[in-house]
């Protein structure tokens, strides 16, 4: 069972779209996936149409033996095949407030560990924009990390910001974890400023000891209805860019 966090401490990266999108190709792909919702804006979570009348990821980091009683099937195709989610909740947002005793970076660890490593083969956490007790949960767990970013100023600034935090987490609370690339979201390979900031961005990955993506994201108006009719792009839009950009990227991913 191969964990992966999807962050960056910006917003606005696509982070979520990114995680859901992996879920979705490593799903149709024939992995058992499960995603798990970090972020208390639950956009994730609504993506997937999860149901939010549980405990969710909350009640799995409070109990950690109550973790397989969290995880919910969402179905999206007709053979009844499934995505499973452990679904973010409003709780999620006084985290920094209950998670305060000692072992706090290690909430979600325990609560993954309550899982039998044969019953997936990937688990995507979506985390929240901003460095927090969730954020940290998540590197603590994960094994590799996958951090989206957009060809502009402020990702570099951000990637700089998630390469300490990374480093902090490496030293204190998980020694293996690894970065797995950096990609390229909404990116338009027409303006000179993402070309050259795509540059930057390659020198910035070799100083991480890891790669951008040779896969870019390209902007695309189906992932946002996909996302606002909560169905799986991969089934909704088979022929779009992102199904053929997330494509190319889950065979990196997996390829890697």
């Amino acid at each position: 069972m191969k964990v992966i966090a999807v962050n960056n401490q910006k917003g606005g990266t696509g982070k979520t779209t990114t995680a859901a999108a992996l879920g979705f190709a490593l799903y149709h792909r024939g992995f058992k996936v499960l995603l798990t919702d970090l972020d208390a804006q639950g956009n994730l979570s609504y993506t997937v149409n999860a149901d939010g009348c549980r405990y969710g990821v909350f009640g799995a980091m409070e109990r950690p033996e109550t973790t397989p009683q969290e995880i919910q099937p969402v179905c999206f195709d007709e053979n009844g095949g499934r995505v499973d989610v452990i679904p973010s909740t409003e709780r999620l947002a006084v985290a920094e407030k209950i998670f305060t005793e000692i072992g706090k970076e290690y909430k979600l660890k325990e609560a993954l560990q309550n899982i039998k490593p044969e019953q997936y083969d990937y688990v995507i956490i979506d985390t929240p924009p901003a460095l927090s007790i969730l954020s940290i949960n998540a590197l603590a767990a994960a094994d590799t990390v996958i951090i989206p970013a957009q060809a502009d100023i402020y990702s570099l600034q951000g990637i700089t910001q998630i390469s300490s935090t990374i480093s902090t987490v490496r030293k204190y609370c998980n020694s293996k974890l690894t970065i797995d690339g950096i990609v390229l979201t909404r990116y338009n390979s027409r303006t000179t400023i993402s070309k050259d900031l795509a540059a930057a961005l390659t020198q910035t990955a070799k100083k991480l000891s890891t790669k951008v993506y040779d896969t870019r994201i390209r902007e695309c108006t189906a992932i946002k209805e996909a996302q606002a009719l909560r169905k799986d792009i991969f089934l909704y839009a088979p022929k779009s860019n992102a199904v053929e950009d997330y494509s190319r990227l889950t065979d990196e991913i997996i390829g890697g």
